[in-house]
């Protein structure tokens, strides 16, 4: 049976359906290994043809122009051409992504239609706003007269931005990264990862159905080498990139010589606090679910256990109890809980990983193995270690797959420096009974997120997401992500 989508074999650039340059490449179902499509391969002259329409499509299109009410139609007309498609959106997500089907429901699928739904509200809101008036010597009076001083303060748009996604939740990040940017009159190219380009690519025929002027929104397939060309590209006002704190760096070096704005969503390794007080079996199906959740495939997971040493003990063998009730297997069973990793290069870092941690002494208590009954597919157990040296790199770097680690800590004071020393800043959280205490901690943790017994539950756009220190750059989603893809231009004037 054929997998939706796989068999888009052109980019769409500048309105019009074109063969690639470089080939196809083979995509993997990561559950089974089974080829499911071959995938079309850009190059420098993809890169070309794609910055040019881009380029042309903000510089002297319509686009950047338009009343923001026909940008939110044309961007409705686009959000209903993917809803009309949702079925086959997600068996493709299942397939390509190895999503487990809980996820479709939430972050991978209906978590881009709540984006777009977000974006819009902001968008209608967004308007001019005057400086306040003010009495200013006039400098060319010698007399000493002075003048009655105003100002408006108008947002315009970037111009071509550059979106460059990850392949763990790559329709929901294809979609937060174009919407916004399109809503505010930019122009863009998105470059989606190429495990999962297809995800990218099927907007091709949603873009044609929205009627988006040509050049507007194009998706084009490629390794890094095609991400370098793009970042490093002067024709390129803006770059959004999620994914890993290396390539991170690397795309700010590629960015630096062209001067442009750089958005960036990296890494993290996030602690969950359990205070002596905590709800044991909450904090513990937490725990279990944060590090499974997508074969640990999400960079906001929450993998360092951080317990008052007094619980420990018990809250390990809770949380290998909710361990062993977790299904793993292929996402296209809607009972598995935990599915594959990406690939096979996933694997088997998580397996050095698991081997680093015994190698230090840290105390294996679940999983640790592939396991023996899904001879295919890259999956790997949910992996938990107790006794672990913060100091460890099994503590300190990111895995991108299901293994968590169990520190202990006597104090709130210390509990807090254990958080805080990491490189990353990404989300974090807090389980306690007393919520006033639970917020003040929240309060001292150098994160862009954190959580308080179990915070919202599921993805929530109205919180702006990101990270400090080498967890990122800028945010996403909340209520000023619109303002990213804007620049703000004063026009001051006397009124008197």
């Amino acid at each position: 049976m054929s997998v939706p989508y796989t068999d888009i074999k052109s980019f769409l650039i500048d309105g019009e359906w074109v063969l690639p340059t470089q080939g196809y490449e083979p995509i993997l179902n990561p559950a089974t290994e089974e080829v499911i499509g071959e995938a079309p391969l850009a190059g420098r002259t993809e890169v070309e043809m794609v910055l040019a329409a881009a380029r042309q499509a903000f510089d002297q299109g319509p686009w950047p122009g338009l009343p923001m009410a026909e940008r939110i139609a044309a961007v409705k007309r686009l959000r209903a051409a993917i809803l009309a498609r949702e079925v086959r959106i997600k068996a493709l997500l299942i397939a390509e992504v190895g999503a487990a089907q809980l996820l479709l429901n939430s972050a991978q699928f209906n978590g881009a239609i709540e984006a777009i739904d977000y974006a819009i509200s902001l968008a209608e809101k967004l308007e001019p706003y005057g400086t306040p008036i003010e009495l200013k010597p006039n400098p060319f009076d010698s007399a000493g007269g002075e003048i009655l001083a105003a100002g408006m303060v108008v947002h315009e748009p970037y111009g071509v931005v550059v979106g460059i996604t990850p392949y763990n939740y790559p329709f929901l990040l294809n979609v937060v990264k174009a919407v916004p940017a399109l809503l505010t009159g930019n122009t863009v190219v998105i470059k989606p990862s190429q495990f999962t380009p297809f995800s990218g690519l099927l907007l091709g025929e949603m873009i044609v159905e929205a009627g988006l002027p040509h050049g507007v929104l194009s998706v084009i397939n490629g390794g890094p080498e095609v991400g370098a060309m793009l970042t490093e590209d002067p024709r390129v006002d803006l770059v959004t990139f999620t994914g890993s704190d290396k390539v991170g760096q690397a795309i700010l070096r590629q960015s630096a010589g062209t001067l442009k704005k750089v958005h960036l969503e990296l890494g993290g390794k996030s602690a969950l606090i359990v205070r002596q007080d905590a709800d044991l079996l909450k904090a513990a199906a937490t725990a279990a679910f944060s590090m499974s959740l997508h074969a640990g495939q999400g960079c906001a997971l929450l993998t360092r256990y951080l317990v008052h040493n007094s619980i420990r003990p018990a809250f390990v063998e809770t949380v290998k109890a909710v361990l062993g009730q977790f299904k793993l297997g292929n996402p296209a069973d809607p009972s598995v809980v935990v599915g594959p990793l990406i690939r096979e290069s996933a694997r088997q870092k998580t397996e050095q990983f698991v081997q680093m941690g015994l190698d230090a002494g840290a105390c294996l208590v679940a999983g640790g193995r592939r396991p023996a009954f899904l001879p295919r597919g890259f999956f790997h157990e949910p992996t938990l270690f107790d006794n672990v040296d913060n100091s460890s790199t099994l503590a300190q770097e990111e895995v991108f797959g299901p293994v968590g680690v169990v520190i202990g800590f006597d104090s709130d004071d210390e509990a807090i420096r254990l958080a805080n020393d990491s490189k990353f800043g990404l989300s974090g959280a807090v389980m306690s009974a007393d919520r006033a205490t639970a917020y003040r901690m929240a309060l001292k943790l150098r994160t862009g997120g954190v959580s308080i017994n179990g915070g919202t539950g599921d993805f929530f756009v109205k919180a702006p997401f990101g990270g400090f220190k080498h967890s990122g750059i800028g945010r996403e989603l909340g209520k000023d992500w619109l303002n990213e893809f804007l620049l703000e231009k004063s026009i001051t004037y006397p009124i008197g």
